[in-house]
């Protein structure tokens, strides 16, 4: 007996020492990836799940490929680490790249570990993180590698709409390996130590001539910047794991459930007397929705998804008494508030992104139209701002909007206006609803009488004055049954929570089909 004792302990002993060896790696890998600022694989899933909570998946796993020395290198764990465990006590799957090992890059057996730990997700129905820090697909293993990516953009298809998937890129993310962030809910960006792009600066300066930098062409400001690529950009690891700890805070774990309620001492009935200043009365002049929105949630927190793309359309997630909301509002600093392609891509995006949720939806309203102009024209404003409409129309969320001042034209229909579907549509006493400012509906309704008076100014001025009482005025709407109600400013938060609260239960059904073919 004893000596059976002596060989479990031993082999105990050997298991300990091959997993430790593959947790720690090689030494001076770790150092060269220290030394860029930049974490293990490891360290990365400390920082986002529960301290203790992650349980491995296929630690011990080796790729079976050989030829260009393969077959003389097979560390464990084959360049990703994946598994599970918990963020504030619910379940969260993961995979993260090991840059230490053959540079993060997807081999077959890499690729099957995802792919394995994606379908547990989807079976557990619980959120999927990635922590990307790979140089894109084995080349000495050809056409496998490209497959194991087939595997993994099928899977995050498949799983959209079903969990929250989040992709955190860490590192470099090249060719056909960008197209699985791209395909997830959100993407956090690292400044200087992360950069996606198709078809790097060699290839750019091959085929166009031009030089550009790696951050130039693909990092974390410019996607979230210019191309909308990245919802979130961060200057450290440490800060962005930690947000995306948070935004996990803010999703329910899949599309079954209910994002997590978690009550605050901000009372439900709190006035909102600073909403009288934040707001000017002239429709003209500019202030930032965000001041409005921090007025209105609970503790004057919330979460805004692509801060710098598109400013002059604000998505948050927020919570009103304690539960989840998305916030969808026309921004008056930035464009005064207009919708162009960019906004309403990003509009559209998020409004889709609740839906599929369960995250009620309210819109904040301060609109004068949509952005003219011969390139919108030309880059497909048309179809692009029906991605929005199409989005609210589609949408069986509770809905609400509230008009605060000016509302014209088509982008007041798309503004989730009662037209298109909202379950209540309120406005303040300040709202403009109308096809067009009073200003341009006078120079074109009055275009005749104005330039054949002796004083076309002071007729323009009367006329713009009479299209202002007639058609313009803050009830004209609610007469008509346009607007369910116009309330005092003060009180728009209680008004959006119980609105909210009766419309918790809301059921509605789609017509039946396969899926709908919204425009591109």
């Amino acid at each position: 007996m004893q000596g059976a004792d002596d060989t479990i302990h031993h082999r105990i002993d050997e298991l300990t020492g091959i997993k430790e060896s593959a947790r720690s790696g090689d030494e001076g890998a770790t150092g060269r990836q220290h030394a860029k600022g930049k974490l293990t694989a490891h360290e990365r899933i400390a920082l986002l799940l529960d301290k203790g909570s992650f349980t491995e998946v296929e630690p011990l796993r080796r790729h079976r490929a050989s030829g260009f020395g393969l077959e003389a290198k097979k560390p464990y764990g084959d360049g990703v680490v994946t598994g599970w465990g918990t963020v504030d006590g619910r379940t969260v799957f993961v995979y993260a790249h090991d840059f230490r090992i053959f540079g993060g890059a997807l081999g077959e057996a890499h690729a099957t570990k995802i792919h394995k730990i994606m379908d547990m997700a989807e079976a557990a129905g619980a959120p999927l993180v990635s922590l990307n820090d790979g140089a894109g697909a084995r080349i000495q293993e050809g056409v496998s590698a490209l497959a194991g990516y087939g595997g993994i953009f099928r899977r995050n298809t498949r799983a959209s709409g079903v969990i929250p998937q989040i992709s955190v890129m860490l590192g470099p993310c090249a060719g056909g390996a960008a197209y699985s962030p791209a395909l997830t809910d959100f993407v956090f960006m690292v400044r200087e130590t992360s950069q996606m792009f198709i078809t790097g600066p060699d290839v750019v300066k091959a085929v166009t001539g031009e030089e550009i930098t790696q951050n130039g062409l693909g990092g974390a400001d410019v996607h979230a910047r210019e191309s909308g690529v990245a919802h979130f950009a961060y200057d450290d690891e440490e800060t962005c794991i930690a947000e995306v700890r948070y935004l996990l805070g803010l999703l329910p774990s899949n599309n079954r459930e209910l994002a997590p309620v978690e009550r605050s001492g901000d009372p439900a009935d709190r006035p909102g007397d600073a909403l009288l200043d934040l707001v000017p009365v002239q429709s003209g002049q500019a202030y930032d929705i965000r001041r409005v929105i921090e007025e209105v949630v609970d503790d004057g927190e919330h979460f805004e998804v692509h801060p710098g793309w598109a400013p002059n359309l604000v998505c948050s997630l927020a919570r009103l008494d304690g539960h989840v909301v998305g916030i969808v509002a026309n921004n008056p600093s930035a464009m005064a508030g207009v919708l162009d392609i960019e906004a309403s891509e990003k509009g559209a995006r998020f409004v889709q992104f609740c839906d599929a949720f369960n995250i009620p939806l309210v819109t904040l309203v301060d609109v004068p139209g949509f952005l003219p102009g011969v390139d919108q024209e030309h880059n497909g404003i048309i179809r692009r701002g029906a991605k929005l409409l199409y989005a609210y129309c589609n949408a069986t969320v509770p809905r609400i909007s509230l008009v605060l001042r000016k509302a014209y034209g088509g982008a007041y229909i798309v503004m989730d206006s009662r037209s298109i579907g909202a379950d209540l549509a309120l406005a303040w006493p300040t709202n403009e609803i109308a096809v067009m400012g009073a200003e341009g509906a006078a120079n074109v309704v009055f275009r005749r009488e104005i330039n054949a008076a002796e004083d076309p100014e002071a007729v323009r001025a009367q006329r713009i004055a009479e299209y202002k009482s007639e058609l313009m005025h803050p009830y004209y709407a609610a007469e008509r049954g346009l607007v369910d109600d116009v309330i005092d400013p003060r009180d728009t938060r209680p008004v959006l929570i119980r609105s909210l609260a009766m419309l918790r239960a809301k059921h509605a059904d789609l017509p039946s089909r396969k899926h709908g073919n919204p425009p591109q």
